[in-house]
């Protein structure tokens, strides 16, 4: 293994001073942003779906890998004036800086999945602050934009997950409606499962990803399907609560106001 001489250390110790210091910073200025009812019978849930009497839903996507057709869901999402979410890890928002203006600049959101894409539940409270922050910082000095959901990799979040993500200033995101585009089924299968999913309604938050074999190609069917049915997209900072809500056993975020 090639050793390091010490002079070559420096810029990393710098880039690990920025990540304590925003710690820091978030934990002591952002921490109050978020006044959120995260739990439910003693478990904190992130936000699956949110309650309201609107129909409207929010449509994800996952960043972790690939940008081969980024541009391509991006062209669609164009054409028929949908804003949504990404959802991206450090190294895509490394391996990919001008994809990632290029979101941000169309109107949509710049979402949080961790700077390695680890499991967050096996991970210390310190180390999931630095998932966060790491790439929080990365973002925000490449497009000047201070993000502030957090999708956990994999779904995967504990009690400690959502309390530490909570406290450095972000409502950690979950998914009601899964596309299973991931798992290669082919065009049909994707319109189809979003498009009749049990669970779809007023509020649901849907799961896509980049990178994946057919998304791309069933997105226009699935926007103009949902779009006849009624529903308005929006992007997931428009679609849920800021303060003053709580939650139900499902992770629907609910309004104080409701009972």
């Amino acid at each position: 293994m090639r050793k390091l001489h010490p002079s070559n250390l420096f810029p990393y110790l710098i880039l690990s001073l920025g990540v304590v210091a925003l710690i820091a910073s978030i934990h002591e200025y952002r921490t109050a942003d978020v006044t959120a009812g995260t739990s439910y019978n003693g478990k904190d849930l992130p936000i699956y779906c949110v309650q309201t009497d609107e129909k409207k839903i929010s449509l994800t996507f996952d960043a972790a890998w690939g940008n081969e057709d980024t541009q391509t869901i991006l062209d669609t999402l164009a054409q028929y004036d949908v804003k949504v979410t990404f959802f991206m890890t450090g190294s895509w928002v490394q391996n990919y800086p001008d994809d990632v203006k290029a979101i941000l600049e169309a109107g949509h959101d710049l979402g949080n999945h961790s700077q390695n894409h680890k499991n967050m539940s096996q991970l210390s409270s310190s180390e999931i602050a630095n998932e966060l922050l790491t790439v929080h910082q990365t973002v925000k000095e490449l497009t000047g934009y201070d993000m502030f959901l957090f999708r956990p990799p994999y779904g995967d979040y504990d009690n400690l997950v959502i309390t530490e993500a909570t406290a450095c200033g972000y409502y950690p995101i979950q998914w009601d409606v899964d596309s299973l585009d991931w798992k290669d089924y082919g065009v049909d299968s994707i319109i189809n499962t979003v498009t009749r999913h049990k669970h779809l309604g007023n509020g649901s938050i849907v799961l896509c990803h980049n990178g994946s074999k057919y998304t791309a190609q069933a997105l226009a069917a699935m926007i103009t399907t949902l779009q006849a049915e009624g529903y308005e997209f929006v992007p997931v900072s428009e679609l849920i609560y800021r303060d003053h809500y709580h939650m139900n056993h499902e992770g629907r975020q609910i309004p104080d106001t409701s009972q």
